[in-house]
Order: C-alpha cells, then structure tokens, then sequence
C-alpha cells in the first residue's frame, strides 16, 4: 500500500496531511457536537474515548518500532520525505516514537465514526463512518503504524464501551432495587 502511494505525491502529500492534521480537530469536533446535540449518549462514548486513550498510552511502553523505521522491508518515512512531520527527531519531543502500539489516531477515529454512526440516522453518518478506514489507511500507508497497532485500538474501544455498558447496567440495577 505505501510503495503505490509513494508513486502518487498529490496522494503521498495528501495523505500525511491528514495523518498530521485530522484527528485532534475530528475528535474536538465530535465531542462539541455529541455534547450539546446528544447528551444522553454523551457519556457513553466520553468513557470509550478514556478507555481507548488510557489503554494507548498503558500499552505505549511496550516499544515497538512503526513501519518507517524499518527501511529494510522497504518501508519510508513519509513524513520526512513530503513534510508535515509531527515529530520530531528520535528521542526528542512528547511522543515516543517507538511507541507504534496501538495507534491512538486510529482509536479516535473509532470513537468519532462509530460515536456519529450510533447517535444519528441521518445520512451523513455513513460519511463520517468512513473517517474510520481512511484512518487505518492512512497510518498505515504513511509508516507510521501496522494494521495490528489499528485492531489493537479498535479492541480497546470495544472493551471500554463494554465495560460502560456493563457499569451503567449495575447502576441501573442497584437503583431499582428497594433499601429495607
């Protein structure tokens, strides 16, 4: 998927733009919007975003190096060949770029399109569900994530919004049931 990319710079370009530009305003956007429009399910999707992004940062210390960093298989590193970088040289800065695993713009892009699919059914849903695998092709056609790093987000979300839907049963039960 990278080397056809590599062939296409207006793709190449495009692509590491949205890697380095997208998520933080997609995310920011979601939240406002699910807020005021969708307070009920609000919740819901605010403790997904917690899990998936407490889980990314706990797994973040298992290093693991992304796709560019291994320019033996064939690999490069986007973001320095076509700019935009959003780090900066190994070791410096607040990210750890070993820490590939999971991708967090693949977890965000999670809560964002499965957060507008489950609270609408208006049409632009399928739209912004497409945020999703755009993302996944997108970290990984850019080197900077496997596809692993975006399942292992993904799981991370489905366990977070799991186990809400677990704690919000229990709250609901205990509340039901009369104090003697």
């Amino acid at each position: 998927m990278q080397h056809f990319v590599i062939h296409h710079d207006t793709l190449a370009r495009a692509i590491n733009g949205y890697y380095a530009i997208v998520h933080v305003p997609a995310l920011i956007a979601f939240l406002i919007w699910a807020f005021v429009r969708h307070r009920d399910l609000y919740p819901r999707w605010r403790n997904g975003l917690v899990a998936v992004t407490a889980g990314c940062l706990l797994i973040r210390f298992v290093r693991v190096a992304p796709p560019r960093f291994v320019e033996e298989l064939g690999f490069v590193d986007l973001s320095a060949r076509f700019g935009l970088g959003v780090y900066g040289d190994v070791g410096t800065g607040v990210s750890d770029q070993y820490a590939a695993m999971p991708s967090i713009h693949v977890g965000w892009a999670a809560v964002v399109a499965l957060g507008v699919f489950a609270m609408t059914s208006h049409p632009v849903r399928w739209i912004v569900l497409m945020h999703l695998p755009v993302t996944v092709f997108v970290v990984a056609a850019t080197g900077h994530h496997w596809w692993m790093d975006g399942v292992v987000a993904v799981m991370l979300l489905a366990a977070g919004l799991w186990l809400d839907t677990r704690v919000s049963r229990r709250r609901r039960e205990r509340a039901l049931v009369p104090v003697s």
